[in-house]
């Protein structure tokens, strides 16, 4: 249930911060659509007025008139007469046919939205007619632009996002019955080779006591598998007991070219709060993926120590060692090599350790041919 409230929680602060961007956006366009229309009428104005000029003075220098008069290069204009004759326009493109009649067209447009400016001339009037420049009406126009980008985005990225879930969904469901057949194996394949010995005739009272063992293990699985999602209940254990008991249990059920070693530095202390059967999975899973890389031949290492208040375990092996790029991403769900056999094993150890024993799990070091070293760290406290 948490991790749906969490994807819910997620989901919302997208939206909100999405809407955010895109109002956020629209008003600061809006802002420099209004500034550039203020100053695209301030230029009308002053052509306004330096038609004015002009005539009431026409024996002037008029090249500064001039200048200002050609300065205006984008906003369409029609000047007119106070009886509706056409004197000039600019910046208004024309067909070659019919031109007459869209002009005409375009001052009843400019008449209609009522943009005009009248000048006060000697002998009359005049009016200045005049629209937005085509900038202005693209910029006008961009934020609507913008938020079917941003809309059309936001879309993509929810679609992106619900295939990325369902397919780790997917894989993390592969992971797991990869991980239960993982787990299920030894012990079965024990139970198996134990029958297999009976039914030769070969009795032996210790084939029971190792028979038990397993079937023990079966439930220590089950047992396992239920705690998946619930909180585990942490008591103080002495972890040399579960670390002896986990390398003891997979020395016999390993092949003999495996060598297992325990070297114990000087602890404070063995008892550590723990989860006895989800810790003995992460030995197990960790120890594993060891024997794997070493393809059945080589040497592993339990070297433990105490170092502040923290409880630290180094796992070494002889294998074939990790890429420096793959340090994290072997943790993460769904990471699979064929050659080493990781599935869903190295992710729920992350998770048991990390989450369940507020610790740390990582790798520490690794070379290619040179086998790995990984490290668990556990508060003591």
């Amino acid at each position: 249930m948490d991790i749906y409230l969490k994807n819910r929680h997620w989901k919302l602060y997208f939206s909100i911060i999405a809407i955010t961007i895109v109002f956020g956006s629209i008003l600061y366009t809006n802002n420099l659509v209004g500034k550039l229309a203020n100053e695209e009428v301030k230029k009308i104005e002053l052509w306004a007025e330096g038609i004015r000029s002009l005539h009431l003075n026409p024996d002037q220098d008029v090249s500064l008139i001039n200048r200002i008069l050609e300065q205006n290069e984008t906003i369409p204009v029609i000047l007119i007469d106070d009886n509706g004759n056409l004197i000039d326009y600019r910046n208004i493109k024309l067909p070659k046919r019919n031109r007459d009649e869209v002009l005409k067209e375009k001052l009843q447009d400019m008449k209609d939205q009522n943009r005009s400016i009248e000048i006060e001339l000697v002998n009359g009037k005049n009016y200045i007619y005049f629209d937005d420049s085509s900038l202005l009406k693209r910029l006008a126009w961009y934020p609507f632009v913008q938020l079917g980008a941003i809309i059309t985005f936001i879309l993509i990225a929810y679609l992106a996002f619900s295939y990325s879930k369902s397919a780790e969904q997917n894989q993390v469901w592969v992971g797991m019955s990869k991980e239960t057949a993982h787990q299920l194996g030894t012990p079965i394949s024990s139970l198996m080779a134990w029958m297999e010995l009976i039914k030769a005739g070969e009795i032996n009272p210790e084939f029971a006591i190792e028979m038990a063992k397993d079937v023990n293990r079966l439930e220590v699985i089950a047992e396992r598998f239920s705690k998946i999602g619930s909180k585990p209940v942490l008591k103080f254990t002495n972890i040399f007991d579960v670390l002896e008991s986990s390398i003891e249990y997979l020395k016999k059920r390993t092949s003999d070219k495996v060598e297992f070693s325990l070297d114990v530095k000087e602890v404070d202390t063995a008892v550590v709060p723990l989860n006895k059967e989800l810790f003995s999975w992460v030995i197990e899973n960790l120890s594993k993926n060891a024997v794997d890389a070493m393809e059945g031949k080589g040497e592993l290492k339990f070297l433990v120590s105490s170092k502040a208040n923290q409880f630290i375990i180094d796992i070494s092996d002889t294998g074939k060692g990790i890429a420096r790029n793959q340090f994290k991403t072997i943790f993460k769900p769904g990471f699979t090599s064929k050659k080493r056999g990781w599935g869903l094993g190295l992710s729920l150890s992350k998770r048991i350790i990390e989450k369940y024993h507020r610790g740390k799990i990582f790798v520490v070091s690794s070379e290619m041919g040179s086998g790995a070293v990984f490290r668990i760290i556990l508060p003591l406290n």
